[in-house]
């Protein structure tokens, strides 16, 4: 399987329709896993995406929630390797809807967001 970072492989499961666990096996995240729900090829559905390297995402990064066409969309929860989590809603792998954000330090920002931005703080 090819994807847009490097080549991947489906280690267990049925990776284009169905509940699967694939790795990337080259490119900037090798290394790199999603264990979930798929559909024509793509995650959609429940699933778990953990970053573990390269230079696009920091060590560690982890979202877990809903997928829709490849890309975290419904309920999730997205934790930054700093400590910094967000909670909420997300349209097209962006913070969109009701959401809590809180930081390594502790501040906290919830309400509603749009695009990655809170607009209507809560």
């Amino acid at each position: 399987m090819f994807c847009n970072v490097g080549f991947a492989e489906c280690i267990k499961g049925d990776c284009i329709n169905g509940y699967g666990t694939y790795t990337l096996t080259s490119g900037i995240n090798a290394g790199s896993k999603y264990v979930g729900e798929w559909k024509d090829g793509k995650e959609n559905g429940q699933g778990t995406y953990t970053w573990v390297s390269g230079n696009t995402w920091l060590n560690g990064n982890k979202y877990v929630g809903e997928y829709k066409n490849g890309k975290p969309h419904g309920q999730g929860t997205y934790t930054w390797a700093n400590g910094n989590k967000y909670v909420g809603e997300f349209k097209d792998a962006k913070r969109n809807g009701l959401g809590i954000y809180t930081f390594a330090n502790g501040t906290v920002d919830k309400g509603i967001w749009k695009n990655n931005q809170l607009i209507e703080p809560n």
